[in-house]
């Protein structure tokens, strides 16, 4: 038997509210600010950004693809250029800073709006301006994915019939929220990829919080002291109203509400009306114009019946684009509420506690690690899998049922990138199932199908939907728990990041294989134990030398696999061959003698047999995920990294006929026992220099 070590899960430990380190965030595409903007200072020069050119594919690739109509005329120009006084922050930042242009990003710009409230410091670092050392260069911080990164571009802006194209500010010469956008459109691509999209995302990215997501038309009964719990700690709220079809979206209802559109709440408010209480909650519309117009707004008769000291102090302090309504008015109007908690003790309404966080980076890729949701179930078993240990119950005591707090939060990476080439978000969510007895304490297993076919989840996220991020706060007894995160259908590729945060103390891990062989004894024969049939087949193939070369040994193979009718197969190749060879040719000629090829003939009838009790469908070839299978059959057990760099190397369109079967076998005795000589005491890691090395991977 020879065991590998399995790779070292990378985590990520630190209060929660931010998976990366604000202080040191990474420097995107490798530009550093200060360098470049001193180097400017320098020259004389205005920065001009490599990285993001002031160029028409800067804007976008379909509606604003180069030469559309709404991009034709388009020119960059900086602030300086196009007012006489222009000002980075004017006053303060403010909601009236946040405009939307010609961009459908307004679930950016409502996640601005609710920034502006709270520590806009976190995206917006101090120290820039028009006015001191200025060299038309800027920077942004953002959080991507657990590490915080920062953007450099420089202030060339898209205007258009002398206007800023996309975001602005009411005043017309601030222009910090027009940068803003332009770095986090770099971020993403292009302008055009911020276009649709979740205010939670804004949220999060401005924030490195984890966000949750309700369903107004299910509120439970005390959201209104969630809403105020979450305003009193700066965590940041959307609201929105669900769109039935394409022809609602940005239909505006006959009381002047916004449908498919973002909107920010920024206050909560109780007051006497009519001699009872009436609970009020405050919004804004990103556009800063078209206001609700029943109960409650600006003008409505409503305020009459408050106290003029109060009116004036809730009216006066509003911005343009915001106004209040009744609560239970805002349960009916709008569909959906989300809330970014910045810090952790805002996870837990009561708790002051800090949760426990890590965060596990992963990928789904076809073939090996993308096996869909449960209904799937003949690949679903094949998706990362992570297994989240829950200690110590909560500390409630009005809570009389034993159970752990915990929130689990996937996200897909990178998807607004790829939408240049027709890609965009799939569909996400996760499971989580009850760890058996038999599979407590384990950390290398990767539970298999027959596992998922014998139980049932005990919790899952609410639903799969298709955005960058789904995220459910749970409730379990103390216990090992498996969470599966999948795409709904099978086959969809990325690369994504998993997020738990527990109350208390937990132990979380990745699952997945030791990389393991196993050998069976090869049972010790001798020429003399060779039948005379078989010896006289071999006779007949070597020719006159008796031995049979790599040549020889390709005829004799693709002659018996083609009687085969069951087998699909294009037949081995010279490579395949030439591995075997080197596999079995103890003395280094390069050719098989009688023994060595007796020794290869039985295993690739072994081979042979395992191929067609694995071919399920009978269909001639393997499926990637009954390859794994296989494989571990055969005596290989290997981690996912591993499985997907062999289906990548011998699948074909996720499927593996016999001589690729085999060939891969093969190579993989071979490399295992090429290690384990090299790993002559035992301990799983070897040192090599330069020649052995070149030998084991040019020769093997």
């Amino acid at each position: 038997m020879f065991t590998g070590v399995s790779g070292r899960i990378q985590q990520d430990r630190q209060r929660a509210g931010g998976l990366g380190s604000h202080q040191q965030a990474l420097r995107y595409v490798n530009q550093d600010y200060e360098n470049l903007r001193q180097d400017c200072l320098q020259s004389g020069t205005l920065f001009h950004d490599p990285a993001f050119p002031a160029e028409p594919a800067a804007l976008g690739f379909k509606e604003l693809a180069p030469h559309s109509a709404k991009t034709r005329g388009v020119e960059w120009i900086r602030p300086t250029e196009l007012t006489e006084n222009p000002q980075f922050i004017l006053g303060g930042a403010t909601r009236t800073d946040i405009c939307q242009g010609a961009l459908g990003d307004c679930w950016l710009l409502a996640a601005i709006a609710s920034l502006t409230l709270s520590e806009l410091h976190r995206v917006v670092p101090h120290g820039q301006s028009f006015q001191d050392e200025y060299a038309g260069i800027f920077h942004f911080q953002f959080w991507q994915f657990g590490e915080w990164v920062d953007v450099v571009i420089d202030d060339r802006l898209p205007v258009k019939d002398g206007e800023l194209l996309f975001v602005h500010s009411a005043e017309g010469n601030e222009f910090w929220s027009a940068l803003l956008e332009k770095a986090y459109a770099k971020l993403n691509g292009s302008y055009e990829a911020l276009s649709g999209g979740s205010t939670t995302e804004g949220f999060e990215d401005f924030t490195g919080g984890v966000a949750e997501m309700f369903d107004l038309k299910k509120a439970p009964r005390d959201l209104h002291r969630i809403i105020s719990k979450a305003l009193e700690r700066g965590s940041l709220l959307g609201c929105s109203i669900d769109i039935t079809s394409a022809f609602d979206m940005e239909a505006v209802t006959f009381k002047k509400l916004v449908k498919g559109h973002a909107y920010s709440v920024t206050g909560l408010r109780q007051v006497e009306f009519r001699g009872r209480s009436e609970r009020l909650i405050r919004i804004r519309n990103p556009w800063g114009q078209i206001e609700w117009t029943g109960a409650w707004s600006d003008n409505s008769s409503e305020w009459e019946a408050v106290e003029p000291e109060e009116k004036e102090e809730m009216l006066c302090k509003m911005e343009d684009g915001e106004f209040w309504m009744s609560f239970k008015e805002f349960l009916r109007q709008f569909s959906r509420l989300e809330i970014c908690n910045l810090t952790a003790d805002a996870l837990s309404q009561d708790s002051q506690s800090f949760w426990n966080t890590v965060k596990f980076d992963g990928t789904w890729r076809r073939g090996s690690t993308a096996g869909g949701c449960r209904n799937h179930p003949n690949t679903f078993w094949i998706n990362p899998q992570f297994k989240i240990v829950l200690l110590e119950e909560d500390d409630d005591p009005e809570d009389e049922d034993a159970a752990c707090s915990f929130l689990v939060a996937l996200m897909q990476k990178d998807r607004r990138r790829f939408r240049r080439q027709g890609h965009d978000m799939h569909t996400i969510g996760f499971a989580i199932y009850e760890v058996p007895e038999e599979f407590r304490g384990c950390q290398s297993v990767h539970l298999k199908k027959d596992f998922f076919l014998r139980h049932s989840s005990c919790a899952r996220s609410e639903t799969f939907i298709n955005l960058r991020e789904v995220s459910s706060r749970l409730r379990l007894p103390p216990g090992e728990y498996l969470v599966v995160p999948s795409t709904f259908e099978p086959g969809k590729e990325a690369d994504f990041v998993l997020r738990v945060f527990t109350e208390k103390l937990s132990d979380t891990q990745e699952l997945d294989d030791d990389v393991v062989a196993n050998f069976d004894e090869e049972e010790e024969i001798s020429e003399g134990d060779i039948d005379d049939s078989f010896r006289s087949m071999f006779a007949q193939l070597s020719g006159d030398d008796m031995e049979i070369s790599v040549r020889e040994l390709r005829t004799i193979l693709n002659r018996v696999v083609s009687k085969h009718r069951d087998l699909k197969t294009d037949g081995f190749s010279m490579e395949s061959c030439r591995a075997m060879v080197s596999l079995m040719d103890k003395d280094g000629s390069a050719r098989l003698g009688l023994l060595e090829f007796q020794i290869l003939w039985n295993k690739i009838r072994k081979w042979l047999g395992i191929f067609r009790e694995f071919d399920l469908d009978k269909s001639g070839c393997m499926s990637s995920y009954e390859m794994r299978l296989a494989m571990e059959n055969a005596g290989f057990k290997l981690n996912n990294r591993l499985n997907q760099m062999l289906v990548a190397r011998y699948a074909d369109n996720e499927l593996i006929d016999f001589d690729n079967f085999t060939c891969c076998l093969v190579k993989l005795e071979a490399m295992f026992k090429a290690f384990q000589e090299l790993d002559r005491d035992g301990t799983g890691s070897v040192e090599m220099n330069i020649t052995e090395w070149l030998y084991m991977t040019m020769c093997g």
